[in-house]
């Protein structure tokens, strides 16, 4: 998922609050956009049965690589679009979700009521749009929040203006979105220790490119990025009038470096005992001096909060030490090419496509810039996502699915108590609390329950830099409003258009979006083998985080708590360190290989979500057999169901992003997943001697 991130001032969380607001009936359309109606008596979207039989390459053996088997005539066929880094299963339902979307948009552009919902929606689209009125202002909207920069003479100032620049743009659990530009992210969310209370976690930021990697990493190609960056960044500057841009790029390039050698690796971010440091207001300019902590606090809105949670916290302190030390210049220059960044999505062309040579071409690959009114969606999404989603449910998600998809969760769930009942390795007493905290998950369909207020957020027609900043310190405010107030359980952190699912541990909450409820992974009139296999497999996953290597660590009130006997514990870290170390075998580049504890989460709920989700389809049958079907047996089906789900391609700049950024395996490696599941290898004949056979007690089987 990607969010956007924001750099100019924030002001006190008391002048806005959002977040609660309607319940979340499928709301009335838009006056001049009625709904179309839900389409009746679906056909399959592929072949007979729900899968694209025409995608196998059946050359391929199973057992010798099961992702060609599956998917290799797909691959053989599909070119990456221009403005694209990747393309998978993913990107092709979001690509019809942005067209939905688009029209959702474009109507409410064109003719909703003044001061309504769908009027912001049309408003901040539309001044998007305008591209000769981004062309007629140039840089003017940058000068602002430049001159304000090139003011700061004391250190108190420029903490005040790094305070100012924060925002809620990071989520270590629900999202696993460790990263922003910004000097440190924001999170609030629920007390690791008690989550009937919120905290304010700070979480490590600052640098420019993906990952400190990017800045230390010894290989040609990270040389030739930071020289790459170092030229983007003069240029971003020069674009913008900024005096001797050359000498401040360099500089940012220095103390960006500097920032890195004190970030965390992302296995050290996603340890969540090491996370879980709290760190009292006096404690910050004593564990972290260097900031002026009461400035810092001041301009970010944060001033009457007692306690933080310091999620890296060497890191924290420092990139609290590099405040003090460096010079203000450089910091001034820094502060200014991320305004700069920040805002050239929204500027006039020079702007746009400098930030697109560099983030998406240099770093990712991808040769050509997403059409203009893609963006637009992108954008105003992610500003009004609520607001979209109300309408975009009405239109594209009937009860009948929701419906459909909440009954295969139930027999997800009805299928892991199950599973945990036959673990031969784990004492009753460990199981007893492994099944309460299963049976306290909440599992939350389609949309919100309550939808979120936007009535306090100002878009100007016109504006579309202005209308940027104002929705990110919207939301930003929206979060801080929650400090001090009652935990919100049933808050979503996903729009309902969004092509994707999680898990959120502290409120042992698992979300399933309209969005992804489509073919590939859900076709309502599909054969149940490949739902349970695609949707179920994802329904699975999720579940499966909350038993994962995070996840096992909290109770069933979503706390920290550890509720393992140690013997249970031992066994279980066994079986997880053999799938890292599974993981870690595979090499994606010559000079590269997976990182299994990088990933390990996320494969450990691939393979428990998996096997429920393979339980799940059979007690749906109700002992019966499963018909034969285009010659495919229904193990055979339910298995493809999952591979198709994988289906990927990558430009292999963003490869090597994604294994060295990411928490996901990437897409052929997840259709891998098979290896470790025992009626695979009965559904496929797979022997010994083949590239992808395991031995049974080579087989990872954890939940």
């Amino acid at each position: 998922m990607f969010l956007r991130k924001s750099w100019l001032a924030a002001a006190s969380a008391a002048a806005l609050l959002a977040g609660c607001a309607t319940p979340a009936e499928p709301p009335a359309p838009v006056a001049q956009a009625p709904a179309a109606p839900a389409p009746a008596a679906p056909k399959p979207t592929f072949g007979t049965f729900g899968f694209d039989t025409a995608g196998m390459d059946r050359s391929v053996a199973p057992g010798d690589d099961f992702f060609e088997y599956a998917n290799g005539g797909w691959a053989k066929a599909t070119q990456i679009p221009a403005d694209r880094s990747s393309f998978n299963s993913f990107t092709a339902i979001s690509e019809r979700a942005a067209e939905r979307t688009r029209a959702i948009i474009e109507e409410a552009a064109a003719a909703a009521p003044a001061g309504s919902e769908a009027r912001k929606i049309g408003d901040f689209y539309a001044s998007f749009m305008d591209e000769a009125r981004a062309e007629q202002l140039g840089a003017q909207p940058l000068k602002p929040a430049l001159d304000r920069i090139a003011s700061i003479r004391t250190r108190r100032e420029l903490s005040r203006e790094l305070g100012s620049s924060i925002r809620a743009d990071v989520d270590a659990l629900n999202a696993t979105d460790f990263y922003t530009p910004n000097l440190f992210g924001l999170w609030v969310a629920e007390d690791l220790d008690d989550t009937t209370k919120y905290r304010p976690y700070l979480m490590q930021g600052g640098l420019g490119m993906p990952d400190r990697e990017y800045y230390l990493g010894a290989s040609p190609r990270y040389a030739e990025l930071r020289k790459a960056y170092q030229a983007h960044m003069a240029k971003l500057l020069a674009l913008a009038g900024y005096p001797d841009a050359e000498a401040a790029a360099a500089r940012v390039l220095a103390l960006e470096t500097a920032i890195a050698r004190a970030h965390w690796t992302v296995d050290q971010t996603a340890d969540i005992t090491k996370a879980n440091t709290v760190w009292s207001r006096a404690e910050l300019a004593r564990k972290a001096p260097g900031i002026d902590w009461e400035a810092f606090l001041q301009g970010a809105g944060l001033a009457d909060q007692p306690r933080f949670g310091a999620w890296q916290d060497t890191a924290i302190a420092g990139i609290a030490r590099l405040v003090g030390a460096q010079p203000v210049q450089a910091w001034r220059d820094y502060l200014a090419v991320h305004t700069i960044q920040d805002a050239a999505p929204f500027l006039s062309k020079a702007f746009a496509d400098e930030s697109f040579a560099f983030n998406g071409t240099a770093l990712s690959g991808t040769p050509q810039q997403r059409e203009r009114w893609k963006r637009g969606v992108d954008f105003t999404s992610a500003a009004l996502g609520e607001a979209v989603g109300k309408i975009y449910v009405q239109r594209h998600f009937p009860a009948e699915r929701k419906a459909q998809v909440e009954e295969m969760a139930k027999n997800v769930l009805t299928a892991f108590a199950q599973r945990i009942d036959r673990i031969d390795w784990m004492t009753p007493q460990t199981k007893a609390r492994a099944k309460a905290k299963l049976a306290n998950f909440r599992v939350y369909v389609g949309y919100p329950n309550r939808w979120r207020d936007y009535s306090g957020l100002e878009v100007v027609r016109g504006d579309a830099y202005g209308n940027h900043v104002r929705a990110d310190v919207f939301e930003y405010r929206r979060n801080l409003a929650k400090l001090g107030g009652p935990v919100d359980r049933e808050e979503w952190f996903m729009t309902p258009q969004t092509v994707n699912a999680l898990f959120a541990p502290s409120q042992n909450s698992i979300i399933f979006p309209a969005a992804i409820l489509e073919p590939t992974f859900f076709d309502p009139a599909a054969d149940p083998a490949v739902n349970y296999g695609a949707i179920g497999g994802v329904i699975g996953h999720e579940v499966s985080h909350g038993f994962d290597d995070l996840g096992a660590q909290f109770d069933e009130q979503g706390n920290l708590k550890n509720w393992w006997t140690a013997q249970d514990m031992a066994q279980f870290k066994a079986r997880t360190k053999k799938l890292a170390q599974q993981y870690s075998a595979y090499q994606v580049f010559p000079d590269l290989n997976l990182n299994g504890e990088q990933v390990l989460g996320e494969n450990i709920a691939d393979v428990a979500g998996l096997a429920a989700a393979y339980d799940a389809w059979k007690l749906s049958l109700g002992g019966r057999e499963p018909p034969v079907l285009d010659g495919f047996t229904g193990d055979q089906r339910f298995y493809l169901g999952w591979a198709q789900n994988y289906r990927s391609k990558f430009r292999e700049a963003a490869l090597r992003r994604a294994v060295v950024t990411g928490v996901h395996s990437p897409g052929k490696w997840r259709a891998y997943t098979v290896r470790n599941q025992d009626p695979w290898y009965g559904a496929f004949q797979v022997q010994p001697g083949q590239k992808l056979y395991l031995a049974p007690a080579e087989r990872v089987r954890i939940w």
